[in-house]
């Protein structure tokens, strides 16, 4: 019997290494093999799958859990006991033999490592040196962003519907870690871009390395309310598609160029037809006056004709084939076979395929049995829970009667109600702690004023020192708690787990009845609460009358100084109507659209190699597409898919694109949309030209706008041409239309968005020049400068864009020219010279003519590029920009000056 064996899949030891397999495979080569066939696994070496006999394959050391049950069983009680899946659950795409729970472990020990560095026992000294600080910075990012790739992984292809719930918990607070070290590096650096060559040096990394990967869960696991949303959103577009009205058919403008050459086109083609007709005439009289048949001498003379041309054209084909043999051997190209899908790539597809729906299975299971669980724990459980709780708390009632002579205040619900009374305290302290509360409620509004302007004067020397000691210092973090505690978790429960009996990987009753019986625990513990709240009322009432009085008015007091703080809420203006409604008149009106099928692995562009030389040098570079494509992903992806990470991270209300046109801002836009399942809002000054007039309507229109995209969050509001809304100069053209008619209404709409709000607003810009600096920079605290792309992102573009058209890459077309004489234009001028110049003829004339770089020149030379005083111009109006100003301050050494005048000042002013 014969069975294929991947050599390089299955991990063998140093003793195996003289086994007849290896000699075999050492002494033949891959040339002389008639009986193999490569085997790509990903990024990983390729693997060579030889058939060998039986008795000619070292058995790998198979574990116990590995196996199904049935085939566990036949194995000795020697045999090594290990929680990890079998093979046939092994990565694909490049990781060899490595399990997804292998991968988990990896990230969960190199996060434990990070940990231990982040929260040493002893507080680590302020580093003075801003460039040794900012290497620190960027290698725990880098470090970071590793784990995050390895758990995006790990969660997507994960079988087991609970440990895919304990890693994503994981994942949000290493993704909301992430965003914290950005936003800090951004502080220290004063720039949105950030350059680590020398990081990745030290790491052994690539720059594919730092691609922030985007978790495949942001889409599809979302809640049953979310899902019902978006199919009512889906149905809204496809009946205003249907109802709408058509639009009146208007003629295009064209140039003066354009008119002519369609005159050209049509005179040449009614000449065409006329020489046809003329010369069709000719042929038919030629063949009425002759007479004479032909020759035998001018046959053989046809034939020895076509036989040079047949044999010329076959000798071709024979010398091309022979040259690319020549080349293959030699390893200058690829074999063409290989750049088919090879069956281990086939395998992998149709595996991961597998999973998921093995995945969905799982998921259904564990819901059901959920709820089946949650049942019953409610219905064997509850009744023992409520008593317990309310002897426990009968029995505190009566310690702290003892040990004070009174009884206690019951714990308030926004304090956790009973809870309190469970913490490891005694009832005295339990009731200092109350008492104490009680007393700063009433004390902070008398005594709270003084108590701060005399510590303001005690502390003003003190703080002056620390100052002047402090170097820079890591900003406190809301994730590391959470990681620590998550870190600790999988080490209880999860890391030394025997699953030798769960080899599907179907979900552990066991861990759902600790999880839900926590779940019942607190609602039991609402019901329980109300009713010892009454008992202890009566008890206070039969015992202690007068302080009994006391208490009631005190807590009446409490309760009305608490409802004085709270703020009025807004006035929902479309209270009477559904949300249905809602969607449907703003889609009607444009307002709400649908976002293009882009991603953002479609924005393409290469990595800057030369951005930390050149700030070594004191030269700003201008980032690379492939930057732009990270800042995009952490400041916009990531926080619109996870709830969480929003509510936690430093928050971004706002991002403003500035670039020349063609750059891709729209495509940016348009691919966060499909990223995070985000629904898309259209506010763009000439958008809402002519709609809601009037100041109420314009007040209508962004509460509904508001309202709609909380609902239907993530949500994305969209301001294309958005220096028309701060114009410096309205010209006379756009007067009109009233471009700046959200300058003052926009902005505290703005202010009304939270932490708990999934809503961007994200506004495009081709000219910001021509606005109102200090009004567009309050409006956004984001703003990044998106450049003309640089040499290596060209020639990517160049590339991909002409085999996505349906073009082949050849020898005859010389890539790295066209990337060198495209220098100045954009991603949009290259998609249309590729459009004008691979059309579908082109595409299939391309086996006798193949396209050369040479057809390219002519549409770039008709199309005007981005020139070099527009992108200074860009630049210097960056630089003023508040981030642009600091980063120019730090370059000239005056930021370390600037405190030190301020304080000496301020002395000044005092005496």
């Amino acid at each position: 019997m014969e069975i294929l064996w991947d050599i390089f899949a299955v991990p063998c030891k140093e003793s195996d290494r003289d086994l007849p397999v290896f000699e075999l495979l050492a002494a033949t080569s891959l040339s002389s093999l008639d009986n193999t066939e490569l085997l790509s696994t990903g990024d990983s070496l390729p693997s060579v799958a030889l058939r060998i006999p039986d008795y000619l394959v070292p058995k790998p050391s198979v574990k116990k859990e590995e196996l199904p049950p049935e085939e566990a069983s036949s194995l000795t009680d020697n045999s090594p006991a290990s929680s990890s899946l079998a093979v046939s659950r092994s990565v694909p795409g490049g990781t060899g033999g490595m399990t997804y729970n292998h991968l988990w472990a990896d990230a969960q020990l190199e996060l434990s490592r990070l940990l231990a560095e982040e929260l040493p026992a002893e507080p680590p000294r302020p580093e003075k040196d801003r460039v040794v600080f900012f290497q620190r910075l960027a290698m725990l990012y880098v470090r970071y962003i590793q784990i995050f790739r390895q758990l995006v992984k790990a969660h997507d292809l994960m079988v087991h519907p609970q440990k895919r719930r304990f890693i994503r918990v994981i994942l949000e607070g290493v993704m909301g870690r992430v965003l914290e070290l950005k936003n800090e590096m951004v502080e220290k650096e004063f720039s949105e871009y950030h350059y680590m060559d020398d990081v990745l040096h030290d790491l052994k990394l690539t720059p594919a390395a730092l691609e922030i990967p985007i978790p495949y869960y942001f889409i599809t696991d979302c809640t049953k309310e979310v899902q019902e949303r978006k199919a009512m959103l889906t149905d809204v577009f496809k009946m205003v598609e249907i109802t709408g009205s058509p639009e009146p058919l208007m003629a295009k403008e064209m140039t003066l160029e354009e008119a002519i050459k369609i005159i050209q086109v049509v005179e040449r083609a009614r000449q065409g037809r006329l020489r046809a007709k003329l010369n069709e005439e000719s042929r038919n009289m030629n063949r009425m006056y002759r007479t004479k048949e032909p020759e035998a001498a001018d046959m053989e003379l046809a034939a020895v004709c076509i036989q040079k041309v047949w044999r010329g054209y076959m000798q071709r084909k024979r010398t091309k084939i022979a040259r690319e043999e020549e080349k293959i051997f030699l390893g200058m190209i690829l074999d063409p076979k290989y750049h088919m899908p090879c069956p281990a790539e086939i395998t992998a597809q149709t595996s991961e395929a597998s999973t998921r729906v093995k995945r969905e299975e799982h998921e259904e299971a564990y819901q059901k049995s959920t709820t089946a669980v949650t049942n019953q724990l409610r219905e064997t459980e509850g009744h023992d829970m409520s008593k317990t709780m309310k002897e426990q708390i009968r029995q505190w009632f009566i310690e702290c009667r003892n040990a004070t002579g009174v009884f206690p205040d019951y714990p308030d619900v926004e304090d956790g109600g009973s809870a309190l009374i469970f913490t490891e305290k005694t009832p005295q302290q339990m009731v200092e702690e109350i008492s104490a509360k009680e007393e700063e409620d009433s004390n902070n509004k008398t005594k709270g004023n003084e108590e701060t302007k005399v510590k303001g004067k005690m502390n003003k020397g003190n703080n002056e020192e620390k100052e002047e000691e402090a170097g820079l210092k890591m900003l406190p973090s809301a994730f590391l708690t959470d990681l620590e505690v998550g870190n600790k978790i999988f080490a209880d429960i999860w890391q030394n787990r025997n699953e030798s009996g769960n080899f599907n990987q179907r979900h552990e009753v066991e861990l759902i009845k600790e999880e839900k019986r926590k779940v019942i625990e607190a609602e039991i513990r609402v019901q329980v609460d109300e009713q010892m709240r009454q008992e202890l009322a009566d008890w206070k009432l039969s015992v202690d009358k007068d302080k009994g009085g006391k208490t009631k008015a005190n807590a009446k007091k409490r309760k009305g100084s608490k409802s004085g703080k709270k703020k009025k809420k807004e006035k929902d203006l479309t209270a009477h109507r559904t949300l249905e409604s809602l969607c449907q008149e703003l889609v009607e009106q444009g307002l709400l659209k649908q976002a293009n099928d882009v991603r953002l692995q479609d924005f393409l562009g290469d990595y800057s190699y030369l951005g930390t030389t050149l700030r070594q040098n004191d030269i700003e570079p201008m980032p690379s597409l492939s930057d732009v494509r990270q800042v995009i992903s952490l400041f916009a992806i990531l926080p619109l898919g996870s709830q969480m990470v929003h509510e936690k991270a430093p928050l971004i209300k706002s991002i403003l694109l500035a670039g020349p046109a063609g750059v891709g801002k729209k495509m940016l836009v348009h691919a966060i949309c499909q990223e995070t399942g985000a629904s898309l809002f259209d506010l763009s000054p000439l958008n809402i030209a002519g709609k809601y007039p009037g100041k109420s309507g314009l007040t209508m229109m962004l509460h509904m706008v508001f309202k709609v995209a909380r609902l239907l969050q993530p949500s994305v509001i969209w301001i294309e041409d958005a220096e028309k809304m701060f114009y410096k100069k309205v010209p006379k053209e756009e007067k009109e239309l009233d471009t700046k008619r959200l300058k003052k209404d926009l902005p505290k709409s703005l202010k009304l968005i939270k932490g708990e709000d999934r809503v961007l607003i994200i506004g495009t810009t081709n000219d910001p020049l021509s606005a109102e600096i200090k009004s567009l920079c309050k409006m956004y605290s984001k703003i990044i400068l998106i450049p003309r792309p640089d040499y290596g992102s060209r020639y990517i573009l160049w590339q991909q864009l002409i085999k996505k058209s349906g073009g082949e890459i050849t020898q005859a077309l010389d890539l790295s020219s066209l990337a060198k004489i495209s220098d100045g234009y954009t991603p949009g001028h290259i998609v249309q010279v590729i459009q004008s110049v691979v059309t579908k003829r082109r595409v299939l004339q391309q086996a006798k003519r193949p396209i050369t770089a040479a057809e390219f020149i002519a549409p770039l030379a008709k199309t005007n590029p981005v020139f070099q005083d527009e992108e200074e111009a860009l630049k210097n109006w960056y630089a003023k920009t508040p981030l642009g100003k600091k980063r120019i301050k730090a370059a000239t050494g005056k930021e370390e000056e600037e405190p030190a005048k301020d304080k000496n000042a301020k002395k000044k002013g005092k005496k």
